[in-house]
């Protein structure tokens, strides 16, 4: 039960890392302390941060990995900037992170991980647990390696698993400190671990000897207490980004009736949402394991034309192999999903750092006019919703649609309220009717200038498509001038045509001002907080975040000149921002990017909002 002896601070939000060698389970302790904390209420957002290295060299800055919690009882819009509870299981996770820990911030550090070697291997000179160089913390030093061998002894495992285990002894002083019942970390014990009883009891002794040594400690005079966040009423879950998106997709089959194939080669950082469709062949989830990106593309390409609801998933350099079968979607006018979580780049890139580089590419990354939907998500929940709407947009419009969200939101996670059925708009494909004696493949209604579908084995709808320029209507190759202009210009309208149906650009704030702030995917919720931050303070400043990118929301133009100066944010070197000012030559646009592998800090842009308000 959560304990009452200590003095209880209550906080709106909190925010907590856990830091360490590859090795020493700081994403499961992540996970478990962030499931716990949805348990209780709170709103929530994480992020784990780990090496690109599969074996990143032992007790070095380049091998730290890491997982932030942000919870809170109002609602949670990023991951933090700043941190509040440092967990740091050796000197290298503390020389790495301390950068990142607010001035009066608890650390607790596991005291047996700085022996002399692990010091001088993290690029300290002398103990920074003895320098006094920490006074401006407040530090919890406990033996936790030791103390997690004696709590285990009698259990008579082996020296090397009672050592693996110190993670969780250091989150049984992180639950005493955050006044968390153990239950609930008990309970994910044995559902993870369910095969494996004897793991579920090594968990459960190391986790308690960690909260009653925390009950012990003279430095803890306090506990924290988050409360409760209120939402809407529903059922929650604390959902990953790639996860979500994988649901996103699932839920589109259902609603439109095209059984589902993902056809995929695994890449950081999206192989995950090909796992979790893997586990849904109950509901009708055909997923194949590629042998190359291409061949990912081109069987869900086969999928297509045979009336499935057809994806592929990658990264950014998947998505170049794949742009020659994307252009091959584009000239055939069939549905194809897309989903690029983005990762820095170029080439191999930074694989677990997240980035918004992939846009032009998204845009234009193909030989010849070949346009198609774009659509980015914002949040790691919000991947479930635009999935679905870049499944219902792609089938309905018979293109190519491609989902950019990135590593920031694919392996994050934040609190999901799931959504009935009912509640999701209706998907309605155009498929051909049997024996249409008025079918040719292209086709098109007059209004959306969108083709059939005609399912291969449908009576009387016999009819060919291919990578060779056709004619328009009788689908015969052409090799015609002027029907070549005829269809490039038709493909480029039907997608134009899309912002008919997606929805008006939204302001948060006045629609008219000195500074509007733009953003798109997964910069929004710094963005949003920087903003809210600076209309507190009575600045006019407004924000437009883009969900919808190709084609660009109708009143895109209304809303940019609604105001003085536009300062567009984004995690690369400019894309979004040149994207527009291709589209609206206005002559105010500025620029704020950043290409660190990091996501933006809510005060690096209160700073550059600030110095472009003051600008004359």
């Amino acid at each position: 039960m959560p304990h009452t002896k200590r003095q209880i601070v209550e906080k709106e939000s909190v925010v907590v890392k856990f830091v360490g060698d590859s090795g020493d389970g700081m994403q499961l302790s992540g996970s478990v302390f962030s499931d716990s904390a949805a348990l209780a209420g709170n709103d929530l957002a994480t992020f784990p941060d780990f090496p690109a290295e599969i074996r990143a060299p032992q007790n070095t800055v380049a091998g730290v990995s890491g997982f932030q919690v942000h919870m809170g009882s109002e609602k949670i819009f990023t991951t933090g900037d700043m941190v509040d509870v440092l967990v740091s299981m050796n000197p290298a996770s503390l020389r790495a992170n301390l950068k990142w820990a607010k001035k009066g911030a608890t650390i607790l550090v596991d005291t047996d991980a700085f022996d002399e070697k692990s010091i001088e291997k993290a690029g300290y000179k002398q103990n920074p647990l003895e320098d006094h160089s920490l006074e401006a913390y407040h530090m919890i030093k406990a033996p936790i390696t030791a103390m997690t061998k004696e709590s285990l002894k009698e259990l008579g495992i082996d020296n090397k698993t009672a050592e693996r285990s110190k993670n969780m002894f250091a989150l049984g002083i992180l639950y005493f400190i955050f006044n968390r019942d153990l239950k609930m970390a008990f309970n994910y014990f044995e559902e993870r671990f369910k095969k494996n009883p004897k793991l579920v009891e090594i968990n459960k002794v190391a986790i308690q000897a960690g909260y009653n040594y925390a009950d012990t400690v003279e430095a803890l005079e306090s506990v924290i207490q988050v409360g409760a966040a209120k939402m809407p009423k529903g059922r929650y879950r604390n959902i990953t980004g790639n996860t979500a998106t994988a649901w996103g997709l699932l839920a589109a089959s259902e609603k439109s009736g095209r059984p589902l194939f993902l056809g995929s080669y695994p890449i950081t950082p999206a192989t995950e949402i090909l796992m979790e469709l893997a586990k849904h062949k109950s509901l009708g989830a055909k997923v194949f394991q590629a042998e190359d990106e291409i061949a990912g593309i081109c069987s869900s390409i086969g999928a297509a034309y045979t009336g499935s609801m057809a994806c592929t998933t990658t990264s950014g350099p998947g998505l170049s192999l794949k742009s020659e079968a994307i252009g091959l979607a584009v000239m055939t006018e069939l549905p194809l999903i897309i989903v690029d979580v983005q990762r820095g780049g170029p080439s191999t890139g930074l694989p677990t750092k997240s980035e918004q580089s992939d846009l032009m590419q998204a845009l234009f990354g193909r030989n010849g006019d070949g346009p198609v939907i774009v659509i980015a998500a914002s949040t790691a929940d919000n991947c479930f919703n635009y999935a679905y709407m870049t499944a219902k947009l792609s089938m309905e419009h018979m293109t190519p649609a491609i989902l950019l969200t990135d590593g920031y939101l694919g392996f994050g996670s934040a609190l999901f309220r799931i959504p009935k059925m009912s509640e999701m708009p209706p998907i309605n494909p155009p498929i051909a009717k049997a024996n249409d004696k008025d079918y040719k493949p292209y086709k098109r209604d007059a209004e959306t200038l969108v083709r059939q579908w005609a399912l291969p084995g449908t009576d009387g709808l016999r009819h060919r498509i291919g990578g060779l320029e056709k004619e328009n209507i009788t689908g015969v190759v052409s090799m015609d001038p002027m029907n070549h202009q005829v269809m490039v210009d038709l493909r480029a309208a039907k997608v134009e045509k899309i912002a008919d149906v997606i929805p008006d650009q939204e302001i948060d704030g006045n629609k008219k001002g000195d500074l509007l702030v733009v953003s798109w995917g997964g910069t929004y919720g710094a963005v949003h907080s920087a903003v809210k931050k600076a209309q507190s303070e009575g600045k006019s400043i407004s924000h437009a975040h883009f969900h919808y990118i190709s084609p660009l929301p109708k009143n895109t133009e209304k809303v940019l000149k609604g105001f003085k100066k536009i300062l567009v944010c984004e995690l690369n070197s400019g894309q979004f921002v040149n994207y527009l000012k291709m589209k609206f030559p206005l002559p105010n646009f500025h620029q704020f990017n950043k290409v660190q592998g990091l996501p933006f800090m809510i005060n690096e842009l209160n700073d550059k909002f600030n110095q472009i308000l003051e600008e004359k």
